[in-house]
């Protein structure tokens, strides 16, 4: 039986398909020229030209107007239909395509040989085709991704109550405390969604203001302490030159440091330290966050921006799930390119350091987009 998505292939939702029938040959001895306006050109001379040599050759043998004129219309037309398909051919290959694209079918691609107008157009569809079909898969793996994301703390949260409903837990701090993390989670991951959807339409302005790092950087300090506090964790800020500043938005500057002080805090171990480390590198500023947790491994670092994309998986570290939903780096890296700087893993021996670098001028980016191809 046949899935209700190649049904769909197989049956156009818009318009029907092309009708049975016989396929002419689809030569194009045209392509060469590169104007429309040149193979009309072409055409029409070269059906002209046929017509009149029809024509002397029937008047020469004196077959007579009456059978030379039709022979000669007859041989013009048939040069002119097998010339102007291979004109056209393009594009009727691009309405079927279209229609199996309007059915779903995203792999349809158009022949393009000429290099005139048809052929532009062609290499302009086969582009849009490309990106459609990614986007397209970027879409699947998307609803796959927040589906899961989205399940896993709700089932965890729906036990939690159910235990306590039916009275095998008591509603003890520590079973609440179990279920507001799980509340929590589902927070930051509505929060981050909202985010990218904000970014998708690309409604985030900046409002740029002179920062001094040491205090910025203090308080974002302050507010991981208080969520390490279990760990026993210590934020030292270190800035060089003290005043050293950086223009920027407040806001989105600290949604980079708080998501990057966030994840160091999940992956530390007990009684360790977080550093903040900023600097001036060659006109840029240079902030990075440095924890003492199990790294990234290379391979992985390329990845780690992207959406649901976790640096440090459980199978991969041997340690329990840290509750990330592999969307805060992919917000940390639009947040940074939006002021026109970079984020990446930096290579250290032991650790893990994240390391911003922000333009010493900050031209905002418009917009922005987190759909990146490798």
């Amino acid at each position: 039986m046949s899935s209700p998505r190649q049904e769909a292939r197989q049956s156009p939702r818009h318009g029907r398909g092309a009708p049975n029938r016989a396929r002419l040959p689809d030569v194009r001895p045209l392509d060469r020229f590169r104007s429309i306006k040149m193979k009309l050109g072409v055409l029409v001379a070269a059906t002209v030209t046929m017509a009149s040599f029809i024509t002397w050759i029937g008047l020469s043998y004196e077959f007579g107007p009456s059978r030379t004129f039709p022979l000669a219309i007859a041989i013009s037309l048939v040069l002119t239909q097998l010339l102007a398909r291979g004109m056209t051919s393009p594009l009727r290959d691009m309405t079927q395509a279209a229609r199996r694209m309007a059915a779903g079918d995203y792999s349809q691609r158009v022949r393009a040989t000429s290099a005139d107008e048809v052929g532009q157009l062609a290499e302009a569809f086969n582009t849009m085709s490309d990106d459609l079909q990614q986007a397209d898969a970027f879409r699947r793996e998307l609803v796959a991704n927040v589906s899961h994301e989205l399940r896993t703390p709700v089932t965890a949260l729906q036990a939690q109550l159910e235990n306590i409903v039916d009275g095998v837990s008591p509603a003890d701090p520590a079973t609440m405390e179990a279920a507001l993390a799980q509340t929590e989670r589902l927070g930051r991951l509505v929060t981050y969604l909202l985010d990218l959807s904000r970014l998708e339409a690309g409604d985030v302005p900046l409002q740029l203001t002179e920062l001094r790092l040491v205090e910025f950087l203090q308080e974002a300090a302050h507010g991981a302490a208080l969520v390490g506090a279990s760990k026993n964790l210590r934020f030292p800020v270190d800035v060089e030159p003290e005043d050293l500043t950086v223009r920027a938005d407040p806001e989105r500057l600290h949604q980079v440091i708080a998501n990057l002080l966030h994840n160091a805090v999940r992956h530390s171990p007990p009684d360790e330290e977080v550093r903040l480390v900023a600097r001036l590198a060659g006109g840029n500023v240079r902030i990075d966050v440095v924890d003492h947790g199990p790294g990234i491994s290379r391979d992985q670092r390329a990845h780690v921006f992207e959406r649901f994309v976790r640096g440090n998986s459980p199978a991969a570290t041997g340690q329990v799930s840290t509750g990330g939903t592999g969307l805060g780096l992919a917000i940390v890296r639009w947040a940074v390119e939006l002021h026109g700087g970079t984020i990446e893993v930096a290579d250290v021996p032991e650790g893990c350091t994240m390391r911003v670098t922000l333009p010493g001028a900050v031209r905002p980016v418009t917009g922005g987009h987190l759909f990146y191809r490798n």
